[in-house]
Protein backbone atom coordinates (compact mmCIF):
# COMPACT_ATOMS: atom_id res chain seq x y z
CA UNK A 1 0.00 0.00 0.00
CA UNK A 2 1.15 3.77 -0.66
CA UNK A 3 -0.19 6.37 1.70
CA UNK A 4 0.44 9.94 1.70
CA UNK A 5 -1.18 11.80 4.25
CA UNK A 6 -1.14 15.77 3.95
CA UNK A 7 0.53 17.66 7.47
CA UNK A 8 1.12 13.80 8.93
CA UNK A 9 -2.88 14.19 10.15
CA UNK A 10 -4.84 15.29 6.98
CA UNK A 11 -6.90 13.46 4.71
CA UNK A 12 -4.75 9.85 3.28
CA UNK A 13 -4.60 9.85 -0.43
CA UNK A 14 -4.13 6.43 -0.89
CA UNK A 15 -3.14 4.96 -4.43
CA UNK A 16 -4.95 1.86 -6.16
CA UNK A 17 -2.64 0.74 -7.92
CA UNK A 18 1.13 -0.62 -6.97
CA UNK A 19 3.85 0.43 -9.22
CA UNK A 20 6.04 -2.64 -10.42
CA UNK A 21 9.04 -0.79 -8.78
CA UNK A 22 9.61 1.98 -6.53
CA UNK A 23 13.01 3.69 -6.46
CA UNK A 24 14.23 5.15 -3.51
CA UNK A 25 18.24 7.12 -3.51
CA UNK A 26 19.91 7.57 -0.01
CA UNK A 27 23.01 9.78 0.02
CA UNK A 28 25.37 11.16 2.54
CA UNK A 29 27.14 14.50 2.59
CA UNK A 30 30.52 15.19 2.95
CA UNK A 31 33.09 17.91 3.80
CA UNK A 32 36.61 17.85 1.84
CA UNK A 33 39.77 19.24 3.81
CA UNK A 34 42.95 19.28 1.83
CA UNK A 35 45.82 17.94 3.92
CA UNK A 36 49.40 17.97 3.37
CA UNK A 37 50.05 14.25 4.54
CA UNK A 38 47.01 12.46 2.74
CA UNK A 39 45.95 14.93 0.49
CA UNK A 40 42.07 15.38 -0.27
CA UNK A 41 40.43 14.16 2.50
CA UNK A 42 36.24 13.53 2.59
CA UNK A 43 34.43 13.84 6.25
CA UNK A 44 31.03 12.84 5.85
CA UNK A 45 28.47 15.29 7.72
CA UNK A 46 25.03 14.42 7.81
CA UNK A 47 22.60 13.11 4.86
CA UNK A 48 21.72 14.03 1.62
CA UNK A 49 18.21 14.67 1.07
CA UNK A 50 16.41 11.47 0.29
CA UNK A 51 14.21 11.07 -3.23
CA UNK A 52 11.58 8.15 -3.84
CA UNK A 53 9.83 8.09 -7.29
CA UNK A 54 8.11 5.16 -9.57
CA UNK A 55 5.65 5.07 -12.56
CA UNK A 56 2.33 3.95 -12.85
CA UNK A 57 -1.42 4.69 -14.19
CA UNK A 58 -4.43 5.58 -12.91
CA UNK A 59 -7.43 3.97 -14.89
CA UNK A 60 -10.40 4.98 -15.55
CA UNK A 61 -13.87 3.59 -15.19
CA UNK A 62 -13.83 0.98 -17.61
CA UNK A 63 -10.84 -0.33 -16.29
CA UNK A 64 -11.11 -0.07 -12.26
CA UNK A 65 -12.35 -4.32 -12.31
CA UNK A 66 -8.52 -5.11 -13.13
CA UNK A 67 -7.14 -7.54 -10.94
CA UNK A 68 -4.04 -4.79 -10.21
CA UNK A 69 -6.57 -2.67 -9.04
CA UNK A 70 -7.70 -2.05 -5.53
CA UNK A 71 -11.46 -1.33 -5.99
CA UNK A 72 -11.74 0.01 -2.75
CA UNK A 73 -9.10 2.86 -3.77
CA UNK A 74 -10.14 3.45 -7.11
CA UNK A 75 -11.05 7.18 -7.75
CA UNK A 76 -11.56 8.57 -11.40
CA UNK A 77 -8.09 9.69 -12.46
CA UNK A 78 -8.55 13.09 -13.07
CA UNK A 79 -9.31 13.46 -9.11
CA UNK A 80 -6.60 11.62 -8.54
CA UNK A 81 -4.39 14.28 -10.61
CA UNK A 82 -6.20 17.17 -9.16
CA UNK A 83 -4.92 16.16 -5.73
CA UNK A 84 -1.19 16.01 -6.61
CA UNK A 85 -1.32 18.94 -8.11
CA UNK A 86 -2.94 20.57 -5.28
CA UNK A 87 -0.38 19.32 -3.29
CA UNK A 88 2.58 20.73 -5.53
CA UNK A 89 0.72 24.23 -5.82
CA UNK A 90 0.47 24.49 -1.95
CA UNK A 91 4.07 23.43 -1.29
CA UNK A 92 2.23 20.73 0.79
CA UNK A 93 4.47 18.59 3.12
CA UNK A 94 3.11 15.27 3.00
CA UNK A 95 3.74 12.07 4.89
CA UNK A 96 4.47 9.48 2.32
CA UNK A 97 4.14 5.18 3.69
CA UNK A 98 5.22 2.39 1.72
CA UNK A 99 4.18 -0.87 3.73
CA UNK A 100 5.83 -3.03 0.89
CA UNK A 101 9.67 -1.75 1.85
CA UNK A 102 8.65 -0.13 5.36
CA UNK A 103 9.10 3.54 4.25
CA UNK A 104 7.53 6.81 6.54
CA UNK A 105 9.17 10.15 5.70
CA UNK A 106 7.79 13.48 5.13
CA UNK A 107 8.09 14.83 1.65
CA UNK A 108 7.02 16.94 -1.14
CA UNK A 109 6.14 16.31 -4.76
CA UNK A 110 9.07 17.68 -6.77
CA UNK A 111 7.73 16.26 -10.16
CA UNK A 112 4.63 14.97 -11.53
CA UNK A 113 4.02 14.15 -14.70
CA UNK A 114 1.05 12.69 -16.60
CA UNK A 115 0.38 11.27 -19.95
CA UNK A 116 -3.94 10.64 -21.11
CA UNK A 117 -4.17 7.82 -22.84
CA UNK A 118 -7.35 5.75 -24.75
CA UNK A 119 -10.46 6.90 -24.76
CA UNK A 120 -11.49 6.27 -20.86
CA UNK A 121 -9.71 8.79 -19.52
CA UNK A 122 -7.10 6.35 -18.86
CA UNK A 123 -3.72 8.30 -17.60
CA UNK A 124 0.12 6.93 -17.05
CA UNK A 125 2.02 8.83 -14.84
CA UNK A 126 5.47 9.31 -13.11
CA UNK A 127 5.92 11.04 -9.78
CA UNK A 128 9.24 11.92 -7.91
CA UNK A 129 9.10 13.32 -3.70
CA UNK A 130 12.22 14.40 -1.69
CA UNK A 131 12.32 14.21 2.07
CA UNK A 132 11.76 17.16 3.43
CA UNK A 133 14.45 18.16 6.42
CA UNK A 134 13.90 20.83 9.04
CA UNK A 135 15.65 24.23 8.45
CA UNK A 136 17.73 24.89 11.14
CA UNK A 137 19.13 28.64 10.99
CA UNK A 138 21.23 29.91 14.27
CA UNK A 139 22.19 33.36 14.99
CA UNK A 140 26.00 33.94 15.61
CA UNK A 141 25.19 33.81 19.00
CA UNK A 142 23.95 30.84 19.36
CA UNK A 143 26.70 29.44 17.66
CA UNK A 144 29.16 31.65 19.34
CA UNK A 145 31.00 32.02 16.20
CA UNK A 146 32.65 35.23 17.55
CA UNK A 147 34.04 33.75 20.51
CA UNK A 148 35.45 30.64 17.96
CA UNK A 149 37.03 32.94 15.51
CA UNK A 150 38.94 34.67 18.20
CA UNK A 151 40.21 31.34 19.95
CA UNK A 152 39.03 32.42 23.33
CA UNK A 153 39.34 28.81 24.49
CA UNK A 154 42.83 27.76 25.18
CA UNK A 155 44.10 24.27 23.46
CA UNK A 156 44.77 22.80 26.33
CA UNK A 157 41.56 23.90 28.18
CA UNK A 158 39.52 22.33 25.06
CA UNK A 159 41.37 18.80 25.87
CA UNK A 160 40.89 19.05 29.44
CA UNK A 161 37.17 19.43 28.41
CA UNK A 162 37.09 16.43 26.11
CA UNK A 163 39.58 13.94 28.19
CA UNK A 164 37.34 14.52 31.57
CA UNK A 165 35.76 11.69 33.65
CA UNK A 166 31.82 12.33 31.69
CA UNK A 167 29.08 14.29 33.12
CA UNK A 168 25.56 14.17 32.68
CA UNK A 169 23.61 16.54 30.56
CA UNK A 170 19.14 16.38 29.65
CA UNK A 171 18.27 17.41 26.71
CA UNK A 172 16.06 20.41 26.79
CA UNK A 173 13.65 22.22 24.17
CA UNK A 174 15.87 24.19 21.35
CA UNK A 175 18.98 21.61 21.72
CA UNK A 176 21.07 20.12 18.82
CA UNK A 177 24.26 18.07 18.78
CA UNK A 178 26.07 21.05 18.22
CA UNK A 179 25.00 23.35 20.82
CA UNK A 180 25.61 20.74 23.56
CA UNK A 181 28.96 20.73 22.31
CA UNK A 182 29.26 24.07 21.40
CA UNK A 183 28.03 24.77 25.74
CA UNK A 184 30.09 21.77 26.64
CA UNK A 185 33.10 21.94 25.03
CA UNK A 186 33.39 25.17 23.55
CA UNK A 187 33.75 23.32 20.45
CA UNK A 188 30.32 22.52 18.16
CA UNK A 189 32.13 20.41 16.05
CA UNK A 190 32.80 18.18 18.85
CA UNK A 191 28.98 17.34 18.07
CA UNK A 192 30.31 13.79 16.93
CA UNK A 193 32.07 12.87 20.63
CA UNK A 194 28.51 13.11 22.24
CA UNK A 195 26.58 11.13 19.47
CA UNK A 196 28.68 8.06 19.89
CA UNK A 197 28.75 7.64 23.35
CA UNK A 198 25.08 7.88 23.34
CA UNK A 199 23.65 6.32 20.10
CA UNK A 200 21.68 3.81 21.97
CA UNK A 201 20.22 6.50 23.72
CA UNK A 202 19.49 8.78 20.73
CA UNK A 203 18.55 6.43 18.84
CA UNK A 204 15.77 4.63 20.60
CA UNK A 205 14.44 8.19 21.31
CA UNK A 206 14.32 8.76 17.71
CA UNK A 207 11.94 5.89 17.24
CA UNK A 208 10.07 6.04 20.16
CA UNK A 209 9.08 9.49 18.35
CA UNK A 210 8.25 7.73 14.84
CA UNK A 211 11.50 7.99 13.14
CA UNK A 212 13.60 5.71 11.44
CA UNK A 213 16.53 6.63 13.15
CA UNK A 214 18.33 10.06 14.45
CA UNK A 215 19.96 10.81 11.00
CA UNK A 216 23.11 10.48 12.64
CA UNK A 217 21.92 12.86 15.69
CA UNK A 218 20.37 15.54 13.61
CA UNK A 219 16.96 14.23 15.27
CA UNK A 220 16.68 14.56 19.49
CA UNK A 221 14.20 15.05 21.98
CA UNK A 222 13.67 16.96 25.26
CA UNK A 223 14.02 14.83 28.41
CA UNK A 224 16.68 12.41 26.99
CA UNK A 225 19.69 12.24 29.24
CA UNK A 226 22.74 11.98 27.25
CA UNK A 227 26.64 11.30 28.75
CA UNK A 228 28.88 13.87 28.27
CA UNK A 229 32.49 12.35 27.57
Amino acid sequence: MICLIPGGNGTPFLFSIMPEQIAVKYGTKYQTFDTISRGTVKVPRGTDVTSVSWSSEFFGFKRRNEPIVNRLLWMPPAACRSIIEEYIENETVLTLIVTDIWLNIDVTVSSFEVTGYGAFGNLKYSITFEQKKPLEIYTTDELNTDSYAKKTVPRIDLAAATTGSGQNYTIVKGDSLWKIAQKQYGDGSQWKKIYDANKDAIESAAKKYGKKSSDSGKWIYPGVSLIIP
